[in-house]
């Protein structure tokens, strides 16, 4: 919250006048209350909300919005539209759109749709007017809401499970899971320093206000459920949730009433089907993983297997990229691939299971606007991921970057590249989208390491989360970050990568010997500048590190190995300049082998200019 600070300025001669300055963070913040009534006949419920709602802003709200998201399954809807515009669009002899999706929504039938309709909404007691716009709930209040008020609004809502289309929905024939329960409740939009947030649910992408959830669920009692939260009356439930040694007490009746509970997080997710196998596996005090799954589409040993992994892998995770604060986790079989939300995911396959839980740490905590910034947690999330699989390998010490490397520079290569900084539904393709977000996004982060050194980067990663974990950060708060973590100016790095599209491309120019000395000429073809790394090989088998770093920076990396004889680090590169020499006590004749990055962790387009190899 903002909390004015005074502070006594005295002017020489003049008195003392008072200046109010704020601390200028702040969110907003919510508690639901919901009850839900399912039928698992009709595959519609009704439902319940009581949602209080704080205005920390210093702004005074006239409006409200809020995601009606299931409107997207209906024919001639925004989604629906896109989708088969992306069809019309083509890399090579394959359409463009997600192949999920396709043209499904435009023939979806009447009792197949999806859909929430709002039917009463109060304010504080006094009836609101609200208009339905595509998946935007657009409600004027009778009264504004004042900075630093709080108000609850009450609202009486009925809603229709979609048939499986995209991340939520019934009865998908892949998974048979029944119901896929995420974007279910009309969800108040974020309000923060840029205004609202009413995005139109189009295709990607999730943006949330944090605070409790309290949510009851009422549903055919042979049923099983799974999703964010803490079960309550796990003892009157069942289903494995019942303390060790208890005695399940279920209620008289043919129906059951699921008690969650959330702290702390910005949405929930829930899932249901009779034939869920639940397990779990305490993986510490305070903490019990859960897998609810359906062998539909892998045998039980490989789900069984994801408790395992993820029990083994924790401490590397939490070392490396922050500690987690909850009491459970779900991996729950359902959705169309695999589909984060808070303290659970939706997994059609086990093989995603790292990817999603990754984003527990980035989507989950820091919870930035995907729609504004995808990469930060796309690309985050696969970034971790190859981390985390790398060490359950037993290599700790690099990323494995083929994957990623390979999509970005075909993409670049195809002409159609956009920037990161374009919003998640305006990219031109969804090929587009999915390079930047998913494989420039984790480039962006091994990358990072080679301008300051993987030591630092990782330093950055846990002081970025311990201070920005619950907070809705954005790339600027990521790259302050980084830079006070690491002293050097990181602005450059930001505008070249995520706001553009130009390109890397340094050279070996040309070598010479002169007074005695070897003299190097590097060369720089590309539109993005870098610093950079120039190791030597010598035919006794040592090397010379020579860093090169960048006027921008102001500030060099750090050695980051002992595998160099000697680490150079030379004054910086300007960045208009084309040329750099770097130099050389050896004679010519000595070196085997120049080589312009190495590690190749720098996004070079056209590699086959960085390494000369002399034979003699």
């Amino acid at each position: 919250m903002c909390k004015p600070k005074y502070f006594l300025i005295f002017f020489l001669l003049l008195a003392g006048v008072m200046v109010e300055a704020q601390d200028c963070y702040w969110q907003q913040r919510v508690n639901y209350h919901m009850d839900v009534d399912m039928n698992v006949t009709t595959n519609r419920f009704t439902g319940k909300q009581k949602l209080e709602y704080w205005n920390n802003s210093p702004d005074t709200l006239d409006r409200v919005f809020y995601h009606l998201y299931w409107n997207a399954f209906q024919p001639g809807s925004m989604m629906d539209e896109r989708s088969k515009r992306q069809g019309t669009i083509f890399f090579g002899d394959k359409p463009d759109w997600d192949p999920r999706v396709k043209d499904r929504i435009s023939h979806l039938k009447p009792d197949e749709v999806g859909y929430q309709k709002v039917q009463s909404l109060t304010m504080n007691g006094a009836p609101q007017k609200y208009e339905v716009q595509g998946t935007i709930l657009i409600v004027r209040l009778s009264k504004p809401i004042l900075p630093k008020q709080k108000v609850t609004f009450d609202m009486n809502f009925e809603a229709q499970v979609p048939l499986q289309i995209r991340r939520s929905g019934r009865d998908n024939p892949d998974t048979k899971v029944r119901y896929s329960m995420s974007q279910w409740y009309p969800k108040i939009c974020e309000y923060d320093r840029e205004g609202w947030h009413p995005t139109p649910y189009v295709g990607r992408e999730f943006y949330g206000v944090w605070g409790n959830f309290s949510v009851n669920i009422t549903i055919d009692k042979n049923y099983i459920l799974g999703g964010t939260g803490y079960l309550t009356n796990a003892n009157q439930i069942g289903y494995g949730y019942e303390a060790t040694g208890t005695k399940v007490n279920r209620p008289a009746g043919d129906r059951l009433t699921w008690k969650f509970v959330a702290p702390e997080v910005h949405d929930f997710m829930w899932a249901a089907d009779p034939g869920f196998i639940h397990q779990t596996k305490k993986v510490r005090a305070g903490l019990t993983l859960h897998l609810l799954y359906k062998p539909a589409k892998a045998t039980p040993e490989k789900w069984e297997q994801i408790l395992t992994n993820a029990a083994k892998a924790l401490p590397y995770i939490e070392k490396t990229f922050g500690a987690y604060p909850y009491k459970q986790y779900s991996f729950i079989t359902g959705g169309d691939g695999g589909m984060e939300y808070p303290m659970a995911t939706l997994l059609a396959s086990p093989g995603a299971w790292l990817h999603e839980w990754m984003h527990e740490w980035f989507y989950g905590r820091l919870a930035t606007n995907e729609s504004m910034y995808p990469w930060m947690d796309e690309g985050s999330a696969n970034y971790a991921d190859a981390r985390v699989t790398n060490w359950l390998h037993g290599d700790t010490a690099r990323f494995p970057q083929g994957d990623s490397y390979k999509s970005y520079f075909s993409i670049v290569k195809s002409g159609k590249e956009e920037p990161l900084s374009t919003h998640a539904d305006h990219f031109n393709t969804n090929r587009a989208y999915s390079v930047a977000s998913y494989s420039k996004g984790a480039i962006f982060l091994e990358q990072l390491g080679y301008i300051v050194g993987a030591p630092v980067r990782d330093r950055i990663f846990l002081n970025y989360y311990n201070q920005w974990k619950f907070k809705h950060p954005n790339a600027d708060a990521l790259i302050r970050v980084a830079e006070k973590t690491s002293g050097a100016k990181l602005d450059w790095y930001k505008e070249f990568w995520i706001s553009s599209t130009k390109t890397i491309d340094y050279a070996i120019d040309s070598l010479w010997e002169e007074g005695g000395k070897t003299k190097i000429r590097l060369r720089n073809d590309g539109l993005m500048p870098m610093p950079v790394d120039f190791v030597l090989t010598f035919k006794d088998g040592s090397k010379e590190m020579h860093n090169v770093p960048l006027d921008l920076m102001y500030s060099a990396k750090p050695k980051e190995s002992d595998a160099f004889a000697k680490w150079i680090t030379y004054k910086p590169w300007p960045w208009t300049n084309k040329y750099y020499t770097v130099e050389t006590s050896h004679r010519l004749a000595d070196i085997t082998v120049g080589e312009i990055d190495p590690s190749q962790r720098m996004a070079d387009v056209n590699r086959a200019n960085n390494k000369i190899e002399l034979k003699y």
